[in-house]
């Protein structure tokens, strides 16, 4: 099964005259859900569709209870997720507190097993 892209066309302002380039964006084809992902486990495995359910909430809420406390959550094959805070910055380490954060995101780093699927992706351009 091949990854579908289309050329996406971007202006380059940073430059006089500016330029349009084209770019590859991959075409998604719509979204697997919870309750779908736990089919498709279940259907690969001896355990059934609603305790895969089961497992992948309990897992999501485990996830971010594990985050909450400061810890990185690592799934082996799957990869890691970890906290990264935004703010602003501070003229002196005494002045720089909880009033400079400014919003925090999850960062997800993929395992190298899984970053290894992407080298065998194939591609094809859909006009």
């Amino acid at each position: 099964m091949a990854v579908q892209f289309k050329m996406v066309p971007k202006k380059n302002i940073l430059v006089s005259p500016p330029q349009i380039k084209y770019y590859p964006c991959a075409i998604h084809k719509g979204e697997e859900d919870l309750y779908s992902l736990a089919e498709m486990v279940a259907s690969r495995s001896t355990v059934s569709k609603a305790d895969c359910y089961a497992v992948i909430i309990g897992l999501t809420e485990v996830i971010s209870e594990t985050l909450a406390a400061g810890s990185i959550a690592r799934i082996d094959n799957l990869g890691s997720f970890q906290i990264t805070v935004q703010g602003t910055p501070a003229d002196t380490l005494e002045e720089l507190g909880t009033a400079n954060i400014k919003g925090a995101k999850i960062k997800f780093n993929p395992s190298k097993r899984m970053k290894s699927k992407l080298k065998n992706l194939v591609f094809k351009r859909v006009r």
